[in-house]
C-alpha cells in the first residue's frame, strides 16, 4: 500500500476540488477516513464541498495555481501545517478545443503553466518527507489524451502526454520506497471541462458509451493510489484506446483525429 492508512496526523491534498473529478476524488477519500486539504480558486466552492464531509477534518486553501507565487504561498502552508501530507492529487488543469493557429495564445501558455509547471512542482514538493517516512502517494491526472497527438486540442494533448511519461517515469524510479506516483488518464467524463474549455458542443457529440461518471474515475483512481498503481486508465473502452494508441503509428491516428475532430467543431 502506497496510500498510508487514514490518520488524524495526515492529510490527503486534493488540487482542482471544487468540481469535476476533483470533487469525487475529495468525497471517496472521504468516505475511505481520509483527511483533506482542498485547494480551488473558487472558495465558495470548496467551503460548499467541506460542509458535504463532516466526519473527517477538511482544511480549505484557495490558491490559483498557475500563479508561481501564490503556489508557493500554498506549499509553505501545506508544509508548515499540523498535519503530514500523506497524499497528493494533482487533479487540477484545464483544456481548450480548437485550431491552435486561431486560438487565444495566452489561454494555451496557461494550459502549460497550470497542467504542467504547477504539477511538477506539487509533486517534487513533498517527494522528499514521503520518502524520508517510507510511505505516501501522488496521483497525477492525465487523460487519454496522452496516448496520441491531438489535432484540435493540441496543447492540452501535449500537456497530458508529458503528465503521464513523467509520472510513469518517477513511479519507476520510486521503485521500493514505499512510496508512489499513480496516473490517471480518463476519457471524457461528466465534468465541467467542456464548458471551461468552450467546448459544449463538441463533446455534445461524443456517444454516450464513451463518456464516463465522475464517481467512478474516483473510484479507481483512489485504488490506484492505495495499491501504487502506475497507470490507471478507467472504462473497458478507454483502456482499449489506450493500448492501440500505443502501438498505432501516427501516420494512421492523426489524420483519423483530425478528421473527428473537424467534423464536431463543424457540426
Amino acid at each position: 500500500m502506497s496510500l498510508p492508512a487514514a490518520s488524524p496526523e495526515h492529510t490527503v491534498v486534493v488540487t482542482g476540488a471544487s468540481a469535476g473529478i476533483g470533487a469525487e476524488l475529495s468525497r471517496e477519500l472521504a468516505a475511505r477516513g481520509h483527511g483533506l486539504t482542498l485547494v480551488a480558486r473558487r472558495r465558495d466552492r470548496l467551503d460548499r464541498l467541506a460542509r458535504e464531509l463532516p466526519n473527517v477534518r477538511v482544511d480549505v486553501e484557495p490558491c490559483d495555481l498557475a500563479d508561481a507565487a501564490d503556489r508557493g504561498r500554498l506549499i509553505e502552508v501545506l508544509r508548515g501545517g499540523d498535519r503530514r501530507v500523506a497524499g497528493v492529487c494533482n487533479n487540477a488543469g484545464y483544456g481548450t478545443v480548437g485550431i491552435f493557429s486561431e486560438l487565444e495564445l495566452d489561454r494555451e501558455v496557461g494550459q502549460v503553466r497550470l497542467n504542467v509547471e504547477a504539477l511538477v512542482e506539487l509533486t517534487g514538493a513533498f517527494l522528499s518527507a514521503m520518502l524520508e517516512r517510507g510511505e505516501g502517494a501522488i496521483l497525477n491526472v492525465a487523460s487519454t489524451a496522452s496516448f496520441q497527438p491531438l489535432p484540435g486540442m493540441a496543447v492540452y494533448a501535449a500537456t497530458k502526454a508529458f503528465v503521464r511519461s513523467f509520472s510513469e517515469a518517477v513511479h519507476a524510479e520510486l521503485a521500493g520506497s514505499g512510496v508512489s506516483v499513480t496516473v490517471l488518464c480518463p476519457g471524457f467524463t461528466e465534468t465541467e471541462f467542456a464548458s471551461v474549455a468552450g467546448a459544449g458542443s463538441f463533446e455534445e457529440k461524443v456517444p454516450s458509451v464513451f463518456v464516463l461518471d465522475a464517481k467512478d474515475v474516483a473510484r479507481e483512481a483512489v485504488d490506484g493510489m492505495e495499491s501504487g498503481a502506475r497507470t490507471v486508465v478507467p472504462g473497458v473502452i478507454h483502456k482499449a484506446h489506450a493500448f492501440y494508441s500505443r502501438f498505432m503509428p501516427n501516420t494512421i491516428l492523426l489524420p483519423i483525429a483530425k478528421r473527428l475532430t473537424e467534423e464536431r467543431l463543424a457540426r
